[in-house]
């Protein structure tokens, strides 16, 4: 399903009616919206107070009413698959949806503060706090348990993600990866080339990074643009 925002900042939607294309029944609250985020299957609205309106598949984010009295003042909103996380304006974070895939993240609520920016594979939450250390919650192999890296995600500047797995970029400009191996989440092949990083960029399986030289490192599923190896010689500087 789709949903697109209008000029005058109502939304109209289409597609499949329980995955999101039909938002009849929220329609009259769709006003001043600021920005939609979507699941694989629902809909959630930030408007221009702060409040936020969800719609389509109820277990996948569709049904925020568990939620719905502490979604004040949300500043950004994530998605994985089936769960959304939104990023309060205190710098606190509210998750619904699948508890499974980011949904919940009551085991690490304590630490949500100041968070940010948060970044999501498809099962898994990420927070990027005020001073630069990361949280996640979720699908513990996609990502949602970082403690075999946690030690070295300080100073983290920006997080990319794969379908399965996460890639931070630090201050001094290497890179921490964890997560499925086979979605990137092992970056320990290319491990020594990965400094003075400026960008990391990500398909469905791998990344990609850019160095401060303009040269370019990728690792994950081959097929999905791991391996780099083929035209490698024929980059430019980025």
């Amino acid at each position: 399903a789709f949903a697109a925002i209008l000029e005058d900042r109502s939304v109209i939607t289409w597609g499949d009616p329980y995955y999101g294309g039909d938002s009849s029944k929220v329609q009259h609250q769709l006003r001043s919206v600021e920005k939609v985020q979507a699941t694989t299957c629902a809909f959630a609205a930030i408007l221009a107070d702060g409040p936020v309106i969800t719609w389509g598949y109820p277990d996948a984010g569709g049904d925020s009413s568990r939620v719905e009295h502490e979604l004040k003042s949300v500043q950004q909103i994530q998605a994985t698959d089936s769960a959304f996380a939104a990023i309060l304006s205190d710098g606190s974070v509210i998750a619904w949806g699948v508890p499974e895939k980011g949904g919940d993240n009551s085991a690490v609520q304590d630490q949500l503060k100041g968070v940010q920016q948060i970044q999501a594979t498809g099962s898994a939450f990420a927070a990027i706090l005020e001073d630069g250390s990361v949280v996640t919650w979720g699908h513990p192999p996609s990502g949602g348990d970082c403690s075999a890296v946690q030690d070295r995600l300080k100073n983290v500047h920006q997080i990319q993600a794969t379908h399965d797995a996460f890639a931070a970029v630090t201050a001094d400009g290497s890179v921490i990866a964890w997560g499925k191996p086979r979605f990137g989440g092992d970056s320990s092949a290319v491990q020594d080339q990965l400094k003075g990083v400026q960008q990391v960029h990500a398909s469905d399986s791998s990344f990609l990074a850019i160095l401060q030289d303009g040269s370019v490192v990728t690792w994950g599923c081959p097929f999905s643009g791991g391996d780099s190896s083929a035209v490698q010689d024929q980059f430019a500087t980025l």
